[in-house]
């Protein structure tokens, strides 16, 4: 269920191993991106997050438009 956090939240979670994931389209996660993050473009999410994502960590998806 998705949850939103912030900064610190996100620290303590990373520290504990969770998975970060950009779902931007490749081309802007390129551009700038967060460090360590996994690019996993939302319109394939459903097809690449059982292959790129290990089910035992938690998962922290972000976006980050500056639009």
């Amino acid at each position: 269920m998705p949850t939103s956090i912030d900064r610190q939240q996100l620290r303590a979670l990373r520290d504990r191993g969770a998975q970060l994931v950009e779902v931007l389209p490749a081309s802007e996660y390129e551009e700038d991106h967060l460090p360590g993050a996994i690019s996993l473009p939302l319109r394939h999410i459903d097809r690449e997050a059982t292959r790129l994502l290990d089910r035992n960590r938690a998962v922290i998806v972000y976006c980050w438009d500056s639009a």
